[in-house]
């Protein structure tokens, strides 16, 4: 059986538990915001978090950037649900709102050797990066790998006529962002949100990645983007995904 097979009427129980359900949304969008900024290095606790969103009442014993985290990332959130609910199309342009409000309140300008780029309003990077032993492209390839990335996704999305090619479109849009990492900081929380930008355009339920599934997911991006196997990449989202399925059926 595929993984989709077991996925497609965990989607309909799922939706059929949400409604009627106050507030049910609402929670698992701050779930969301918690386990993305989570894997980032965030260390408020999910009540922390339903208590900053919810009530305005600030963690503290945590610092003002975490907590300036969890903010941006929820507003991005729902900028990018929102945009998806009137069925905009994908641009450059969007994907830069979105990864400027992800860093609207820790982010900043950087003067480099190549220019002036402010990254709270999403502006490309101009410097190279690195994460420990893995590199991303030059600063100077990203206009263009962001052009073909926008390109090939509206291309799936147009052809994403069943629930697995659907996914799968979420999934290739979050892999190729996170690997091109066209911004200074906040290339994973917007590629999550880019990911779920496209779940709900197909009026899919929005999912996270586990907090404690942060080291495999980690570790399958690498072996993805190494051996240019994305099935693998693919694999690992779709069992997340059944995770928070049936996680939220239980809850109900």
């Amino acid at each position: 059986m595929k993984k989709t097979d077991e996925l497609i009427p965990l989607i309909a129980a799922y939706k059929a538990a949400e409604r009627g359900q106050v507030d049910r949304k609402k929670f698992t969008y701050y779930a969301v915001t918690y386990h993305s900024t989570a894997i980032e290095g965030s260390t408020l606790t999910e009540g922390q978090v339903y208590n900053l969103l919810d009530q305005d009442m600030p963690a503290g014993n945590k610092s003002f950037s975490e907590q300036q985290m969890v903010i941006d990332h929820q507003k991005a959130l729902v900028y990018t649900l929102n945009r998806a609910a009137e069925k905009q199309p994908l641009t450059e342009a969007l994907i830069r709102e979105i990864g400027g409000i992800v860093l609207r309140n820790t982010g900043g300008i950087y003067n480099t050797a190549a220019g002036t780029f402010d990254s709270t309003r999403g502006e490309y990077r101009l410097v190279n990066v690195h994460a420990g032993a893995r590199t991303f492209p030059g600063y100077d390839k990203v206009p263009s790998l962001m052009h073909a990335l926008v390109e090939e996704t509206n291309a799936r999305l147009a052809e994403a006529h069943t629930f697995q090619q659907q996914c799968e479109a979420a999934f290739f849009a979050h892999f190729r962002l996170v690997s091109i990492h066209p911004f200074v900081d906040g290339n994973g929380r917007t590629s999550r949100l880019l990911m779920n930008y496209i779940l709900s355009y197909f009026d899919l339920p929005v999912f996270y990645v586990f907090k404690s599934s942060r080291i495999r997911y980690i570790r399958v991006l690498e072996t993805a983007r190494e051996t240019n196997r994305l099935s693998l990449f693919y694999s690992f989202l779709f069992t997340q995904y059944k995770r928070f399925l049936k996680a939220g059926i239980k809850a109900v």
